[in-house]
């Protein structure tokens, strides 16, 4: 027993003391990589007779950034004489994007259309056919029908040359608003234009310097006093129907008896005899000064 006391005490004596110069060296290098010494790193010994083998350095790869793509968009201007900024463009793309309804509605030839097509509506005594959604929707592509020559000069004289980097976005601008204005003014009376000058106080203007907010109104007047011109002449034949009808059944004796009941079918039959709708559409187009 007294053997095993004595080993025991040896083994626990040792594992002490191994602790203690494992900590030691452990303080004596914190960063725990191990240096080669200088005969460690030498090279390998070249056996007796054997040729020596040359050692050749391996330099270090360079670092190569790994970081994360980056996409930088500037703001600057451009530096040709009459570019405005992209940060201008930008806020002129978006304002015409939101002003695109009014300009289609009031800058165009949209409004005595639908306007018209409203009236012939009425005049037949059908508030429901057609539909909102389908004389809206013919009185959009009619628009874009009679706008087309319109649209193609802007496209050729103001777009085109503009992507091609010929003009500046100031002068396409102003080359664009060109044909749009020339069209409203044939639409425009005279008088319009005259009394929107007065309103504004501006004097004798030639027409080409007439300012965009002079002729936008002015157009937009005149269409609404076209629009309701063509409507009045619209109703005279359905009128003539009504009173018929009213005058037929009063001498019947039938009072009690609706006159829109017997006017409607008849108003529809002389509609569809005439080919109304060819000869409204014609007349839209026609109304158009070209």
């Amino acid at each position: 027993m007294s053997r095993c006391r004595i080993v025991l005490l040896v083994g626990m004596a040792a594992a002490v003391f191994g602790g203690l110069a494992v900590s030691a060296q452990a303080q004596s290098n914190p960063t725990g990589i191990v240096t080669p010494s200088t005969s460690a790193a030498a090279a390998p010994a070249t056996p007796a007779g054997a040729a020596p083998v040359s050692t050749t350095t391996i330099p270090a790869a360079a670092n190569v950034s790994t970081g994360p793509l980056r996409l930088n968009i500037g703001l600057e201007g451009s530096s040709q004489t009459g570019e405005v900024s992209v940060a201008v463009q930008i806020v002129i793309i978006m304002t015409l994007l939101s002003v695109a309804p009014s300009i289609v509605l009031l800058m165009t030839c949209f409004t005595r259309i639908v306007i018209v097509l409203g009236f012939v509506r009425t005049a037949l005594g059908t508030p429901s056919a057609p539909s909102n959604q389908i004389i809206v929707g013919l009185s959009l592509f009619l628009t874009f029908f009679l706008m087309g020559p319109v649209v193609d000069r802007i496209n050729t004289e103001a777009l085109r040359p503009y992507l091609d980097g010929k003009l500046t976005s100031v002068e396409a601008i102003d080359k664009a608003t060109v044909p749009l204005k020339q069209f409203m003014l044939k639409q425009t009376r005279t008088r319009d234009v005259e009394y929107f000058l007065e309103l504004g106080g501006f004097g004798p203007t030639a027409v080409k310097d007439l300012p965009m907010r002079v002729v936008i109104p002015a157009f937009v007047i005149s269409e609404l006093q076209t629009a309701f011109q063509m409507g009045f002449l619209l109703f005279l034949p359905f009128l003539v129907i009504d009173f018929l009808v009213s005058s037929v059944l009063m001498a019947l004796g039938m009072m009690m008896m609706p006159p829109v009941t017997v006017a409607l079918p008849l108003k529809l039959l002389l509609f569809v005899l005439v080919d109304g709708w060819h000869l409204v559409v014609r007349s839209l187009v026609q109304s158009f000064a070209t």
